[in-house]
């Protein structure tokens, strides 16, 4: 008999995938590699060579849905929000400014995400295969950037 909360937990299913474990694997090796400026797309890169296509990214959650090809792994970082609260108006410059920030190291990711939330992001999406980030407000506004292809090392 298969238990699934350790399937889920290992992310060992019957097809002994691992994602997890690969998805943990590819987000070190993208960290270790990752220059502090423009070091975004270091880890995508990492992430697409482990086998993942998107990244999708509940901003006042702070969730993330990794989906793979060994299998989707969701990760639940500290809300935003929590209870009620009123959805930001999407600002375009205010996101782009947490962008350009974020792009050239001026923050950590915490900071970028509380960044996205203020300029009224309330889910993002990574392509990993087209190498696109497309950022959605609350009224349907969304604002796509293209990230460069980047060769890691061996």
């Amino acid at each position: 008999m298969t238990n699934a909360t350790t399937d889920a937990a290992t992310g060992h299913g019957p097809t002994g995938t691992g994602a997890i474990d690969r998805l943990r694997a590819a987000m070190d090796r993208g960290a270790a590699l990752r220059p502090r400026v423009g070091g975004f797309p270091h880890l995508a890169e990492s992430l697409r060579q482990a086998g993942v296509t998107h990244c999708r990214m509940a901003v006042p959650a702070n969730a993330f849905l990794y989906l793979t090809e060994h299998g989707n792994v969701v990760v639940q970082g500290e809300p935003l929000v929590t209870g009620f609260a009123v959805a930001p108006p999407f600002d375009r410059p205010a996101l782009e400014a947490a962008l350009r920030a974020d792009q050239a190291g001026l923050t950590a990711f915490p900071e970028f995400v509380r960044g996205c939330w203020e300029a009224g992001v309330v889910w993002y999406e990574v392509d990993l295969l087209a190498r696109t980030c497309t950022y959605h407000g609350a009224d349907g506004a969304s604002y796509r950037e293209d990230y460069p292809a980047v060769t890691l090392p061996a």
